[in-house]
């Protein structure tokens, strides 16, 4: 199953103004668009990764960076074969260099998910629009910035140790490398990025 086509497939013909207005919704449009495409498969909200997980031992459960998966479709009665999780951002209220380190948490979320869950592929969706405070995300001017944003300005690999920048004892070390490709969708405000772990 080609996800990835279907999550593309809704970003470039159904987000706009009218029906994506903020992160809830869409986290709603995109679940119910999924599951319209993907007939033989469960979509669910907000999944506990605990229902997924054949060791409900705390301690496993601990070690994961955040306990709820935005969306995941999975058949039914196979759920331990052929599974798929997506994070969802779309930030509309500034506060970048924590926004983007939630960016980078929910990479490290999602390889955790497809490495200890053994999710068939994991996807981590950012959305901003440049109408809702969302140009400092992808650009800006300052030659002095911290090193948080190079991820999502420059295209800086996404790899290894990353620290909060706004709490240096919060680290996430991320294994395989990523780069930021900000896509723009169909003369709108809108643009995002789609990574497939």
């Amino acid at each position: 199953m080609n996800i990835k086509k279907h999550i593309e497939m809704f970003a470039r013909t159904k987000i706009n103004n009218d029906n994506i207005y903020n992160e809830f919704s869409l986290q709603h449009e995109l679940g119910f668009y999924l599951r319209e495409e993907l007939k033989s498969f469960k979509v669910e909200f907000e999944r506990n990764v605990k229902f997924f997980s054949d060791n409900q031992d705390e301690n496993f459960l601990k070690k994961f960076v955040k306990k709820e998966m935005d969306i995941v479709a999975y058949k039914e009665n196979t759920k331990n074969l052929e599974k798929y999780a997506i994070e969802l951002k779309y930030p509309t209220n500034g506060a970048y260099p924590r926004r983007m380190f939630q960016f980078v948490e929910d990479i490290k979320f999602m390889e955790q998910v497809k490495d200890e869950l053994g999710f068939t592929k994991t996807y981590c969706l950012t959305l901003i629009s440049d109408s809702q405070k969302g140009i400092p995300f992808r650009y800006c001017s300052r030659k002095n910035e911290g090193e948080i944003y190079h991820y999502f300005r420059n295209n800086k690999e996404i790899h290894g140790k990353i620290t909060n920048p706004l709490n240096i004892s919060e680290v996430h070390d991320i294994k395989r490398k990523f780069s930021i490709e900000w896509q723009r969708i169909n003369h709108t405000n809108f643009w995002y990025y789609l990574l497939e772990i």
